[in-house]
């Protein structure tokens, strides 16, 4: 088990970790000659899996997660404003310096380690058929993010310009690399394989990019709308069908506990996931923006957490849910419920990590979370700076909006610099369940009888919530979707694949300063670091 390892055999792992070596190398380095041994291959290979980890584990989520109507990033009296770090993707007004869009630079270098090992070991073993997988992997999420994008598929001589590459051409170019090399991939599904590209992982990419052919393929990031035809719907049930029939994934995990600090190649759920240890495999701090902003010194004895063990570090607590999106966790007997915290704030149990009966306290008294968020107002009642998304550095402040706490927090691991263990998963058996559903829904063709309702219910079924008597809607799925897959970063992909990107959900409505609703915003800005390096470059219209 993870955990065993993080704890016993620690020093050991140190020099096997994601961070053996230092390849973080700019997308327009050669390398002329480089060590041919196991040894470097693995160091290689370590590299290029794990390039997006630190990106994954804050910016690439706070950009997703708060660009979409899952949550709203708030501030308690210039308490974690940071520049508006949270505001501008809460507001859709994002800047080109904004720090959670630095990992374009993650993914250029993760690219350049791609295309270091192919070159090194030539493109006919398997090493090079997963650093194919990776670096398609790598493209597409620079093609969802930030639009046209340069296709990078060798190694660039010194001072050579890019250019980027339409959208469109990306993803046709993705779905090649994939085709190409799904044969070659491993199909094997145990603790050698995890956190590493496998056909599976390869082929769960490949159904993400077929669902959104529509939204990649459109002349612009702003013709696109839901009712687009989309030619590769079939495709995508196929993938989906041989990922079902493999017998390697299933829904058996309880939901919460897939994704406490203990979870890992054992998830039977997890298609494709991240690793993350606490101290050989950093950078997954999910729940210091999430966790109530003075767990680390609450509790009736002063020091308890909610979590039900010893606070340690502070949190940040600047990250809530928006109310519409809380509305969706009111399934009767949804295992999903669970993950959020709502309303008056309990006491858990740290061993079972379930809820107990006693009512957790600050300073003596319950701390009461507000579904509804309240800015902060003068004694005149108004809210001065309105796009601040100010609360106040106050208990009431502080407990504006519910919270999840899906990748639990456990106190051993936080206290390494806030690190935690939790690994993320990127691609998931349930999503594929669902992407199906949704292909189907669109007008793909139904295959061994499963229906969109049949496939819908098998993912109610596992959470045991209600099961649906009639035909599920889009509108179902893209709910069903969001209860599924809170924090996961999927779901700002969802919303503009659905055309429900430019709707309006906590602070991001029409008449709220600063906030903006052009289509243009569906891609990010292109950081100006990277302009400053690509300067034959345009900035993306509208920023």
């Amino acid at each position: 088990m993870k955990k065993i390892i993080c704890y016993a055999v620690a020093g050991g792992l140190l020099t096997l970790g994601s961070g053996c070596t230092n390849l973080d190398v700019d997308v327009n380095s050669k390398y002329t000659t480089y060590p041919n041994s196991p040894i470097a291959l693995e160091a290689m290979e370590a590299d290029v899996f794990y390039a997006f980890r630190n990106a994954l584990g804050v910016n690439y989520n706070v950009a997703q997660s708060l660009s979409s109507d899952e949550e709203v990033g708030i501030s308690f009296d210039g308490d974690y404003y940071d520049k508006a770090a949270f505001a501008h993707p809460t507001l859709h007004n994002f800047l080109p310096d904004d720090g959670c869009l630095s990992y374009y630079s993650d993914l250029g270098s993760g690219i350049t380690k791609c295309n270091t090992l192919i070159e090194t070991y030539g493109d006919q073993t398997t090493s090079a058929a997963q650093a194919r997988a990776m670096r398609a992997f790598y493209h597409f999420i620079l093609m969802d993010s930030f639009g046209d994008t340069p296709i990078i598929d060798k190694l660039a001589e010194g001072g050579t310009s890019l250019d980027r590459s339409p959208r469109a051409e990306v993803a046709k170019w993705i779905e090649k690399e994939l085709l190409e090399i799904i044969p070659s991939l491993p199909s094997t599904v145990d603790e050698t394989t995890y956190g590493k590209p496998t056909r599976w992982m390869a082929e769960a990419l490949l159904v993400k990019l077929y669902l959104n052919w529509a939204v990649y393929t459109a002349k612009d990031v702003t013709a696109y709308e839901p009712s687009d035809a989309n030619e590769k719907l079939n495709d995508c049930v196929k993938y989906c069908d041989d990922i079902i029939k493999s017998g390697h994934f299933n829904l058996s995990d309880p939901y919460r506990s897939k994704f406490f600090p203990d979870n890992g190649y054992q998830i039977k759920d997890f298609i494709y996931a991240m690793p993350y240890d606490c101290v050989t495999e950093k950078g997954m701090h999910y729940e210091r923006y999430r966790t109530w902003r003075k767990t680390d010194g609450g509790g009736d004895d002063g020091s308890t957490t909610y979590y039900g063990d010893k606070g340690v570090k502070s949190f940040g607590g600047n990250i809530s849910l928006t109310p519409e999106f809380a509305s969706l966790f009111s399934l009767k007997g949804d295992d999903r419920n669970g993950v959020i915290l709502r309303d008056t704030i309990y006491q858990y149990d740290a061993i079972t990590r379930e809820k107990t009966g006693k009512v957790w306290t600050y300073k003596g008294k319950p701390v009461v979370l507000q579904k509804n968020i309240t800015l902060k107002a003068n004694k005149d009642g108004i809210v001065e700076n309105p796009e601040f998304l100010n609360t106040g550095a106050t208990v009431t402040g502080w407990s504006q909006g519910y919270k999840s706490m899906k990748f639990w927090v456990c106190t051993s691991d936080y206290k390494n610099d806030r690190n935690q263990s939790n690994d993320v998963p990127i691609f998931r058996y349930a999503d594929i369940i669902l992407e199906k559903a949704e292909a189907i829904l669109r007008g793909a063709k139904a295959t061994n009888g499963q229906t969109p309702m049949s496939l819908m219910n098998e993912i109610r079924s596992y959470v045991h919530a209600s099961l649906l008597t009639t035909a599920p809607t889009l509108q179902d799925i893209l709910d069903e979707r969001g209860r599924e897959f809170i924090t996961e970063n999927w779901r700002r992909n969802d919303l503009i694949r659905f055309g429900k990107f430019e709707d309006e959900w906590g602070f991001h409505k029409k008449g709220f300063n600063t906030a903006r609703f052009d289509k243009t915003c569906r891609i990010f800005p292109i950081p100006t670091s990277v302009l400053n390096l690509n300067t034959n470059w345009e900035q993306n219209p509208g920023y």
